[in-house]
Order: C-alpha cells, then sequence, then structure tokens
C-alpha cells in the first residue's frame, strides 16, 4: 500500500525545519521584550466552545472545522485559531485574578481548517499569536500593532502594509448594522447564497465575502467610520495618535472587517506589497475582542491579539530573497582510518558534545576519501583525522577548513583546545 501525506499537509524537512526554528526563537526572543509569556493549550478542545468563541455564521464554524466524536461520544474540534482556546484556559484557571494585570500571552502551534489547499493555505498550518487580556488603554492595541510590525521588520521584510479599522462598540455596531441591511437587502438576491444567510445574521460579514467583491454595491457600502459613536470615534483617534508617535506608519480602511465574529473596536491587517507574493497579500491580522471572555463564561474583560501563520511569513522572507543566518553546518566532522580508531572516534565525539560542540562521523564504513566527502556535505568547520599510527602516539590531527591549516593535538586535551580552554 502506497501511503502519501494528507492533502493540505506538509513535512518540514532537514534545512527547511532549520528556518522555523530561527523565526519562532525570534518570536520567543521578542515577545519577551515586550513582556508577553508563552501559553500552550491543547490541539482539540471541544466543538462548543468554537462555535460560541468564532461564531455559529462564520465560515470557519460552518465550513472548515474538523470536528470528531470521541469514544464518549463527545463532539470535539482540532482548533482551527488560538485566541478562543486562550481565552477558555484565561477562564478557566482564573487568570483574571492574578496580581499581574493586564494578562499578556502568547503562543505558537498547528492549526487546522478544511479548506482548498493552495500556496501559503493548508489545512494543517502554524500559527504564532498573541493576546492582551484585561487592560482597555489605546496603548495596548498600539503595542499590540507594534510587536508584530517589529517581528517583520527586524527579520528583515520590506513593503510592510499595516492597515487599521475600527469595528465600533455595541452602539456603533448596531446602527452600522441596520444600515448595511438596508444597503443590500433590496438586492441581495444577486450575492452569494452565503451574503443572503448572513444579511439578517450578521451583514457586516458580507463585506469580507470574496465571491462578491466586485459587485457595485460593495464599493458604496455605508461605512462603520460614519457610524462610529463619540467614544468609539475617541477611542480610535487615540490608537492614531499613539501610532504615530511611535513611527508606526499606518493606513485606515473602513472596509477592513476581519472574518471572525468576536472582533470589535480596532482591527487591522498587514500586508506585503510587491512582485514574487502577489500583488498584495495578507501576512496576519487581529484587533479587539472585548466580550469574548464574556462568551466563555468569564468576567467582563477586554482583549486584544494578533495571529500570523508562519507559512506565509517564510513564503514573504523566500520571495524577497531574505537569507535567514541559520547554521545547519558541523562544528566537527571526526574522520577515522583503522577498527580500533574508529572505537577511540565513538567515545572522543561523545566528549566534544558533552562539551557543547556538533560533532559526527562516519557509521557507514566508508573510505577516508568518502568520510573527508561527507564533512564537507555536512560543512564541518573542522576535520579531525584519527588512524592507528595517531592513536598510538596518543595525538590527533585537526584541520581548519577555512584557511587549510592543520595541526596536532594530545588527544586527552582535545575537547579544551577546540573550546578554547587553552
Amino acid at each position: 500500500m502506497d501511503i502519501k501525506i494528507p492533502r493540505g499537509t506538509q513535512d518540514i524537512k532537514p534545512g527547511d525545519a532549520e528556518k522555523w526554528q530561527f523565526v519562532e526563537q525570534k518570536a520567543h526572543e521578542i515577545c519577551a521584550r515586550y513582556n508577553y509569556k508563552e501559553i500552550r493549550t491543547p490541539v482539540f478542545e471541544h466543538t462548543e466552545l468554537f462555535q460560541r468563541g468564532v461564531g455559529e455564521t462564520t465560515d470557519i464554524v460552518q465550513k472548515e472545522m474538523y470536528t470528531f466524536t470521541d469514544l464518549g461520544d463527545r463532539s470535539l474540534t482540532l482548533r482551527p485559531e488560538g485566541t478562543a482556546s486562550v481565552v477558555r484556559s484565561f477562564v478557566e484557571n482564573k487568570l483574571y485574578g492574578q496580581a499581574e494585570q493586564p494578562v499578556k500571552l502568547y503562543y505558537t502551534g498547528p492549526m487546522f481548517r478544511y479548506e482548498r489547499p493552495q500556496s501559503g493555505r493548508m489545512r494543517q498550518f502554524v500559527q504564532f499569536g498573541i493576546e492582551a487580556l484585561g487592560s482597555e488603554d489605546p496603548a495596548v492595541d498600539a503595542e499590540v500593532m507594534a510587536l508584530a510590525m517589529d517581528f517583520y521588520e527586524e527579520l528583515g521584510l520590506s513593503g510592510l502594509k499595516l492597515v487599521i479599522n475600527s469595528l465600533g462598540d455595541q452602539e456603533s455596531r448596531k446602527a452600522h448594522r441596520e444600515a448595511l441591511v438596508n444597503h443590500f437587502e433590496p438586492r441581495i438576491s444577486e450575492f452569494c447564497t452565503d451574503c443572503q444567510e448572513r444579511l439578517h445574521t450578521n451583514p457586516l460579514r458580507i463585506l469580507d465575502c470574496k465571491t462578491d467583491a466586485a459587485h457595485e454595491l460593495m464599493h458604496n457600502a455605508p461605512s462603520i467610520l460614519d457610524y462610529l459613536s463619540e467614544a468609539s470615534t475617541q477611542y480610535f483617534e487615540e490608537v492614531k495618535s499613539l501610532l504615530d508617535e511611535m513611527g508606526v506608519a499606518y493606513v485606515v480602511d473602513d472596509t477592513l472587517v476581519r472574518g471572525l465574529d468576536y472582533y470589535n473596536s480596532t482591527a487591522f491587517e498587514i500586508m506585503l506589497e510587491g512582485e514574487g507574493f502577489g500583488a498584495i497579500s495578507t501576512l496576519s491580522g487581529g484587533g479587539r475582542y472585548n466580550g469574548l471572555v464574556e462568551e466563555l463564561g468569564g468576567p467582563a474583560t477586554p482583549g486584544i491579539g494578533f495571529a500570523m501563520s508562519i507559512e506565509r511569513l517564510l513564503m514573504a522572507l523566500e520571495s524577497q530573497g531574505i537569507e535567514l543566518p541559520v547554521n545547519a553546518g558541523l562544528d566537527v566532522y571526526m574522520v577515522t582510518m583503522g577498527e580500533a580508531a574508529d572505537r577511540k572516534g565513538s567515545v572522543l565525539l561523545h566528549q566534544l558534545r558533552k562539551a557543547g560542540l556538533k560533532a559526527d562521523k562516519d557509521y557507514l564504513g566508508r573510505k577516508p576519501k568518502a568520510q573527508f566527502k561527507d564533512a564537507d556535505r555536512k560543512q564541518a568547520d573542522i576535520t579531525l583525522i584519527l588512524g592507528d599510527q595517531e592513536l598510538e602516539a596518543g595525538v590527533i590531527n585537526v584541520k581548519y577548513m577555512a584557511s587549510g591549516e592543520q595541526e596536532e593535538v594530545a588527544i586527552e586535551q582535545l575537547a579544551e583546545r577546540l573550546t578554547g580552554g587553552y
């Protein structure tokens, strides 16, 4: 039986895995600078969490979730996104009661959505995201967006575009919702079935429809910015002012909606413009979700966050020809000649590894010439040469590959020599 990888998934092979490790380590580092702490949640949760947290009318819940019934007849779902799980953990573990507030968290891990696989869109994909819970200060909104932009910029990406909008408070959204219904209802039959179903359940989601994006009613739909309450307007102005003072460039787009029901107030996306990655593509997005904590059984707690795809990030880096400074080579390769030397080489390798060096040798009984070729393939900085003659003399030949220089070192002093001990 020829078993192949499931559609929409990928193997991350050696050579690529080091790039993943680099960007993930970069995420850890930048979150530490901004004082965000890592949280890890289960890969699957009770289905109701996503139905309530993400929204019954979203494409994710209606079309894309991997849901199954376990042996206990419980409906479980592989997580399609990270925020609902983090908020569930925040409520369940009563993090709202700890002294350090707001609670600033980050996560990275696989998510699962059943959708048509294409470049940068997988059925299993990895998200990095942050969540700040417990503060409704506009400075937190600015901080979250600044962290995301810093992350991309420090990896070397250019052509970044931060797009922001305000979805308003409950009062603003109610007025805008009525305006949208009045705008679309007379000609809703011209729209796709999804839009028709959303007209009275969640008309804001019509603006996010890709099928009917070119319809004329999309271009003159009522703007949320015209319906913002005084409080929402003031809040949005303060967010923009802080971004201005921080030197974080942005553009306002009143059609920016985001695809999840829990968003309100500030919403944003980061896009990449330029050749090689499409005319314009979204790298990440996020926003405020005040009310989600209460929806999942917790006390009234404001929140904001974002999520980004690691796959799309790596695609963007490749499209701009950015080489990550990853070193997959060895510090040391051991070339041995003779049975006794080969045995001693294994012992010496163990000592070198304990001393912190990346070290390897041949395990296929190859001739010395083939071993030297293997050392080159593995990009070894140093090649050690040990034969029966050297073993008898108690020394080993050390060849520094960059310079071609070679020296003899006493075997018992090898680890100390290679780690700079003398």
